[in-house]
């Protein structure tokens, strides 16, 4: 009779998140509406890493984005 223990089982981990999966989390993460299945899902399927190295690559694009923004009207004035 085969063990049906789940813990004799190997774990596997979950699959990595995809980039467009870490970059739509940290765009959500920028609004402030995430929901809760969402989160918990991307707890674990993203790294602390990426989401960082995302959520600078973002913020700097914004940044960059303002920017532009503010001097296409200043010069159009």
């Amino acid at each position: 009779m085969p063990d049906s223990d789940p813990s004799s089982e190997p774990r596997r981990d979950p699959p990595p998140a995809s980039l467009l999966q870490v970059v739509s989390a940290v765009s959500w993460s920028f609004f402030g509406v995430r929901k809760r299945a969402a989160m918990s899902k991307d707890v674990v399927n993203i790294k602390p890493l990426h989401v960082v190295v995302v959520g600078v690559l973002l913020a700097a694009v914004m940044v960059l984005a303002l920017v532009a923004l503010v001097q296409f009207i200043t010069r159009a004035s």
